[in-house]
């Protein structure tokens, strides 16, 4: 199937980045530590020009350890200030705010020639839907400052969140892009459950990750669910189903509730700690 979704208030959400941006003096990029590339909008990169970028690789908890290093060294080494952290559980949040100052550092400088002093560096937050831009400002800010929610979508306009004296952020919707050129991107980005499920195949993303983990982490489908690996996806997701007794009246394997659980068992680190592309492939 063809993996794509940008509805209308995607649109208007670009729009309003868009004509935002003079407001603001860094960038924060929120991205899937298991998709880094993938889940990286390349609308955000052409509106963000010469503003200095902060890129946070977020979930990096439910991530490949030594994959999230190496697009760490990947993505600064093009000029990004990246930072791994795990915005639900605390770890790496903490280091954000000197990464922010470091990064805006020159602009500062300016500011004291200027003789401005005191005004707070003022801080954009974006990402693509569901890769937990509310849970980090709730979690950065150390209290419930915006709607959290496992769907993508739920911010649905920009707040203003004055963290300090130091540094206010303003947060934004999710947004994706009108089409994904390369459809693994589009299949990589359903798989952590930023597309809408309503217009998805569960199914066929089941079978897709699975045959995933077959080629790229040997062992792991076995270690969770106690089956013969196969490469054919259909054939373990069938095995899996009658594995975990999840059958239909008559004996017939619910295939579609299999995937289903395979799906939230993956999106919860359930299977391991996998990254879903290699640096390598970029």
């Amino acid at each position: 199937m063809q993996y794509q979704w940008y509805p209308g208030h995607m649109s208007k959400a670009k729009r309003q980045i868009q004509d935002e941006l003079k407001l603001v003096d860094v960038i924060v990029e929120l991205v899937d530590a298991r998709i880094p590339y993938s889940s990286k909008n390349p609308d955000i990169e052409k509106l963000a020009g010469s503003k200095p970028r902060v890129l946070l690789l977020n979930k990096s908890d439910l991530a490949d350890e030594v994959r999230t290093k190496e697009y760490k060294q990947y993505y600064e080494e093009k000029g990004y200030y990246v930072v791994s952290v795990n915005a639900k559980g605390g770890a790496g949040v903490k280091n954000v705010s000197a990464v922010i100052k470091e990064a805006c550092k020159e602009k500062r400088e300016r500011d004291l020639k200027r003789g401005i002093i005191g005004r707070p560096l003022r801080a954009m937050i974006v990402g693509i839907p569901n890769v937990g831009k509310s849970t980090f400002i709730n979690s950065f800010a150390g209290k419930n400052c915006t709607l959290t929610g496992n769907k993508p979508g739920v911010t649905k306009g920009k707040q203003w969140i004055r963290l300090n004296k130091e540094l206010e952020l303003l947060d934004t919707p999710g947004i994706l892009w009108p089409k994904f050129e390369d459809q693994k991107v589009g299949l990589r980005i359903a798989w952590i459950g930023s597309i809408n499920e309503d217009i998805l195949d569960i199914r066929e993303l089941a079978v897709t990750l699975l045959e995933y983990l077959y080629e790229s982490y040997p062992g792991v489908i076995h270690t969770k669910y106690g089956i013969d690996e196969c490469s054919d996806g259909n054939e373990a997701l069938e095995r899996i189903a009658r594995k975990r007794a999840c059958l239909k009246k008559g004996g017939e394997p619910d295939i579609d509730r299999a995937a289903g659980f395979i799906m939230d068992d993956y999106r919860a680190g359930k299977i391991g700690k996998i990254t879903l592309e290699s640096v390598q492939k970029v």
